[in-house]
C-alpha cells in the first residue's frame, strides 16, 4: 500500500534505483560497459555495484518496515553525494564518459530531496 509519508517514498525510489544500478553490472557486464565504457578493473565496477545494490537493499527494508533511521538517511544522503562527486570529476578528467552525467543529476537530486526532507519542507 502506497505511504504519505515523503521519507518513505524518497526511501524507496533511492532503493529502486540503487538495486537496479547495482545489479546491474553484476548481472550483465557487458551491456553495463556497451553503456558506460569499457572499464579495466571489473573486480572494482562490482564492487561499487555490491555497496551501491546493498545500500538501495538497506532502504528497501526500511521503508517497507516503515521507518527510515536518521543514520541511514544520512547513509543514503552521503553516499548520492559521493558518486555525484565522483561522476563530475571523472568526466571532468576524461577518465569516464559524460554518461555518467545523468547519474551524477540524479544523484544530486536524490541529495537535495533528503536536505529538504531534514529541514521539513
Amino acid at each position: 500500500m502506497p505511504t504519505a509519508d515523503p521519507v518513505l517514498r524518497l526511501a524507496r525510489l533511492q532503493a529502486i534505483f540503487y538495486g537496479a544500478s547495482g545489479v546491474w553490472p553484476l548481472v550483465a557486464m557487458r551491456s553495463f560497459e556497451a553503456v558506460t565504457g569499457p572499464k579495466t578493473d571489473r573486480w572494482l565496477v562490482r564492487t561499487v555495484g555490491a555497496l551501491v545494490a546493498t545500500t538501495g537493499l538497506g532502504l528497501a527494508v526500511a521503508a517497507h518496515r516503515g521507518r527510515v533511521a536518521p543514520e541511514l538517511a544520512l547513509v543514503a544522503a552521503g553516499q548520492a553525494a559521493a558518486l555525484a562527486a565522483v561522476d563530475v570529476v571523472y568526466v571532468a578528467r576524461r577518465r569516464i564518459r559524460p554518461i555518467y552525467l545523468i547519474d551524477a543529476v540524479a544523484e544530486v537530486a536524490l541529495v537535495g530531496a533528503w536536505v529538504r526532507l531534514w529541514r521539513g519542507t
